[in-house]
């Protein structure tokens, strides 16, 4: 696919976005829930408007800012060596919040639709995305681990790479497995994807201190 096709898929998940709010809003309660605890409860709302205008006008700022960053960093040409992975994740990503935006809409009109079944599919098949991702990336400035030490080395930018593209996969397969716990299900997702940021911090500062030696 195209970057150009890619862009337009981004940008009509967006304005979709928008023609669901206005769709919905004759159905919507004046206070709607917009946030859930770990346990799936409901503890914070949201005015008509923003409950269901805030998604929308956040994916609009993502959609521009995901299409700005190939073009915006410095070493551009290495992006687009991965343009087709990263244009992957960025569908993936607005798909994502599409499916979050909609399950809001359904337990305001009374569908009620567990979060924590929800959430465990959904992360770990995101978990898989970035995995997929990062294990194809070029060294850049916006996209992937930039550490001091992969940005002030190619081969400790692709090792450290490799190996956070096989761990974000095992944490997205964990995260998955979280639907059988439900009630701890957050933390089927937070703790597996918290242990890969620091491991993999850790991990390029040892590569790049033995290429140093």
């Amino acid at each position: 696919m195209s970057a150009r096709k890619s862009e337009i898929i981004i940008v009509g998940i967006a304005l979709l976005s928008f023609a669901i709010g206005i769709y919905y809003y004759p159905q919507m309660p004046e206070q709607m829930a917009s946030h859930w605890n770990a346990k799936g409860q409901v503890d914070d709302y949201l005015s008509k408007f923003w409950g269901l205008f805030l998604i929308p006008i956040t994916l609009v700022g993502l959609a521009l800012l995901f299409m700005a960053v190939p073009r915006m960093d410095p070493l551009r040409e290495n992006i687009e060596k991965f343009r087709r992975y990263y244009d992957g994740f960025v569908i993936l990503f607005m798909l994502f919040m599409i499916v979050v935006y909609l399950l809001t809409i359904l337990w305001n009109t009374g569908i009620k639709i567990s979060l924590n079944v929800f959430l465990p599919i959904a992360a770990g098949i995101m978990f898989v995305g970035v995995g997929i991702l990062v294990e194809n990336t070029r060294q850049n400035w916006f996209v992937g681990i930039r550490t001091p030490w992969t940005m002030s080395s190619e081969s400790v930018w692709d090792k450290t790479h490799r190996m956070a593209g096989k761990l974000f996969k095992i944490a997205g397969a964990i995260a998955i497995v979280g639907i059988l716990f439900q009630s701890y299900a957050v933390y089927f997702v937070l703790v597996p994807a918290i242990l890969v940021a620091v491991y993999t911090v850790a991990y390029s500062y040892v590569e790049y201190k033995k290429e140093r030696k």
